[in-house]
């Protein structure tokens, strides 16, 4: 970043009143998307708990599905974290492609992760939110708590009311996400707040690293 670009981000970090703050939100969406333009390879987002560790069966299958991803021409998106975005960032990164990290400040839990080709920092959750939506062609939701559920409900709302781009939707482990699953379409459909076409339209359920690549070059053709 140029030297008086990087200066005036570091002034912005500073304010504190509401008018002023939203100079720092443009400052940090410029920042970004600056950086986020210049990748070559079109992009798949791979979302998952910061909380896995790195000796469980879901860490190696974010690994080796975001390795098979990158020989197949995509690059990996993550939020930059441990756990699973670890994982895929480390899949992406010893497999030689694009691997990024859009890392959010937070209080506690979450360091940015070591496998990172590029990335970005944010201090907002929704222009980070944005930049996933902006530059990923497909949305990848492994086993995670209420910040994953936070990014697939995101997903689903804009494909749902065509505020975005149509684009893959993959839950990964129909185990883990059968219960919500079947919520959705005993509760939601049933009361008539969702149609049951619109889940069958938008979501796909995978249970393997290879199931989610198959999935992924059919539905997005690079």
């Amino acid at each position: 970043m140029p030297e008086i670009q990087q200066n005036i981000v570091d002034d912005l970090a500073n304010v504190t009143t509401e008018s002023w703050r939203t100079f720092r939100i443009m400052a940090e969406m410029v920042e970004a998307m600056d950086t986020l333009n210049s990748l070559k390879s079109p992009c798949v987002s791979i979302f998952g708990s910061a909380r896995t560790a790195p000796d469980a069966p879901i860490y190696h299958e974010a690994e080796s599905m975001a390795r098979q991803l990158v020989e197949r021409g995509y690059g990996i998106i993550t939020g930059g974290g441990p756990g699973i975005m670890e994982a895929a960032n480390k899949g992406a990164k010893e497999a030689g492609g694009v691997s990024v990290g859009l890392h959010i400040s937070l209080p506690h839990e979450q360091d940015c992760n070591a496998y990172l080709t590029t990335r970005c920092n944010f201090r907002y959750f929704f222009t980070r939110k944005f930049m996933f939506v902006k530059y990923s062609m497909a949305y990848v939701v492994m086993p995670g708590g209420m910040g994953t559920i936070d990014e697939l409900s995101e997903a689903f709302v804009l494909a749902q009311t065509g505020r975005s781009r149509p684009f893959p939707i993959i839950l990964y482990d129909s185990t883990y996400w059968s219960g919500l699953l079947e919520w959705l379409r005993r509760t939601m459909v049933k009361d008539g707040y969702i149609n049951a076409a619109e889940l069958d339209r938008l979501i796909t359920v995978c249970d393997t690293p290879e199931e989610v690549v198959s999935t992924l070059c059919k539905l997005v053709i690079l």
